[in-house]
């Protein structure tokens, strides 16, 4: 890795072979150390559905590194069941949930659960949970009892609901997939012969920002999810690179060389109204905005080597951010704004950094080597990044404390730049 490869966006992603739309596989590598003992039991009238709905449950929750499940037995329990909340305390639960799927007309279900803390002998949700949904909308569904037990128990909410943004390659192929963030129901709204590169999700959800090489050069597309519709919002003279969402969803911070080096400017999202923000004689890319819009973090060799620095969202001086090395790259602040994911380079290793930005200090959350486009989840808890594992490229997360692991891969594919879609209402 370089940082000109970074600055040209010419990560063209390792050839492989098979389909690209294969469904990520997800591999859980490290667990947190004080997991709170939660038992799921089936739910009550699941099995008049095809879908599994509470093995869904089970593995979003036992994925967040967060609960250490306890074995619930085969019989099933509906949400208005009466609890012998000794035996599960036997069973070493603190937490029990139970729940019930109900045939509604027209083909849909209604789904309810509760969930009781066992140690008091209470409920934690104080009315049950209903969702009607169709049998295909029942994975959602999961996702969302998930997400509501996630919350309950840990006081943030959860993502389970939310979506992930990555690039496949086969033999001549580039794809770009959106999926669950399990990383099932992988969908791919664009196909190309040639590279696609740092995509980012709307804050709203509903678009993609993206570089594809097409028309042989870099150029940065606007991708409406719901209509499939997209359109160029910078196709200047040189290249056009590494778009970033303003948190209003109005405006992107690009990479740009119409006027000679890698420069920062801001550009509206339906391609006007371009505005330079930023000015040196080094190579400046990679930016990012702050959540409150204040600040756009991006990197710099100004100073002689790879480093990150902020500007005001406006326009004005630069300040430096990163000290520690000589190499940091790939600024990506966390939803509250006060953290800092990085790649530095230590030792020939390119690693994901955290840094706490009032204090400056850095931790290093992974143990590989070829580490690249950080993507915290909307809730701060985990970084979705890339990495590489013989020879291949794949996803992981990890933990912002460096905890919890986990790996997405293809089997046989290679999957590069992730980007973790924003909470959807």
């Amino acid at each position: 890795m370089t940082f000109r490869r970074i600055v040209l966006g010419a990560l063209l992603l390792a050839g492989c072979a098979s389909s690209a739309t294969a469904q990520l596989s997800v591999e859980i590598t490290g667990a947190g150390a004080n997991r709170i003992p939660l038992a799921v039991s089936g739910f009550e009238g699941e099995r008049i559905v095809s879908q599994a709905l509470v093995s869904v449950v089970r593995a979003d929750l036992e994925r967040s590194g967060m609960f250490r499940m306890i074995e619930a037995g085969s019989a099933p329990l509906g949400e208005t069941a009466a609890i012998s909340f000794g035996d599960w305390r036997g069973k070493g639960a603190d937490a029990l949930v139970v729940g019930s799927v109900l045939p509604q007309a027209e083909g849909r279900y209604d789904t309810r659960f509760r969930l009781h803390d066992v140690s008091k002998q209470a409920l934690l949700t104080a009315q049950g949970f209903a969702h009607s949904a169709s049998p295909y909308q029942l994975r959602a569904t999961a996702h969302r009892i998930a997400d509501a037990i996630y919350e309950k128990l840990t006081g943030e909410p959860g993502v389970f609901s939310t979506r992930i943004a990555y690039v496949v390659k086969s033999t001549g192929r580039f794809e770009l997939q959106i999926a669950d963030a399990d990383g099932a129901n992988p969908q791919s709204p664009l196909t190309s012969r040639e590279p696609i590169i740092s995509p980012t999700w709307s804050p709203d959800g509903g678009r993609l920002a993206y570089v594809s090489f097409e028309s042989k050069k870099p150029v940065v597309y606007v991708h409406d999810l719901s209509t499939g519709r997209r359109h160029v919002a910078a196709n200047f003279k040189g290249s056009n690179s590494a778009p970033a969402w303003s948190p209003d969803g109005k405006t992107l911070a690009v990479v740009l060389t119409k006027d000679g080096g890698s420069q920062l400017y801001t550009v509206n999202a339906d391609g006007s109204g371009i505005a330079r923000i930023a000015s040196s004689t080094g190579i400046d890319t990679e930016p990012r905005y702050s959540p409150d819009g204040q600040w756009i973090y991006f990197t710099s060799d100004r100073g002689g080597s790879p480093q990150i620095y902020r500007v005001p969202a406006a326009g004005g001086s630069a300040e430096r951010i990163t000290f520690n090395g000589s190499y940091n790259v790939t600024p990506r602040p966390s939803p509250d704004g006060k953290s800092l994911a990085f790649i530095s380079r230590e030792n020939g290793r390119f690693q994901l950094s955290l840094m706490d930005i009032a204090s400056r200090q850095v931790q290093i959350l992974t143990d590989s080597a070829k580490d690249e486009s950080p993507s915290f989840a909307p809730n701060g808890r985990m970084i979705l990044y890339a990495t590489e594992i013989g020879g291949r490229g794949v996803l992981a997360a990890v933990s912002s404390d460096g905890s919890v692991k986990q790996r997405l891969s293809v089997q046989a594919a290679d999957v590069r730049e992730p980007a973790w879609g924003p909470f959807v209402k």
